[in-house]
């Protein structure tokens, strides 16, 4: 008899597909990134990260602190200056993200075709 996988059941796969959604989620996946190398502030994460909003940018920090991702740190000063940088956790996550990137622009031209085949065949 087969011992359940915590993927066999319904609810642990609202779960799972939940939470990748949000990983799986543009901005996420930029953030995460842009904090793989070096913790940055709010501005320089926005500069890495293009075409992000600053209230996009507010919502996707707060997502990944709240998930453990990120750890966000307030440095003594006038005025105080906000760092963020990724926890273990965020730092195990960037590896399939960065892989997901790369596998991404390699295959962009081939899936941009094949979009343009289907869609005049439509």
């Amino acid at each position: 008899m087969d011992v359940p996988t915590p993927l066999d059941s319904p609810t642990d796969c609202r779960g799972v597909s939940e939470f990748l959604s949000q990983v799986g989620n543009r901005w996420t996946v930029q953030v995460v990134v842009a904090l793989r190398e070096q913790p940055r502030r709010f501005n320089g994460i926005k500069r890495h990260v293009g075409g992000i909003s600053q209230q996009m940018l507010t919502r996707t920090l707060k997502t990944l602190e709240r998930d453990g991702m990120v750890e966000r740190t307030v440095r003594a000063s006038t005025p105080p200056q906000v760092e963020y940088a990724l926890t273990a956790l965020g730092q195990s996550l960037s590896e399939p993200v960065r892989r997901l990137a790369e596998w991404a622009l390699a295959h962009r031209t081939t899936i941009h075709e094949n979009r343009l085949r289907y869609d005049a065949h439509r």
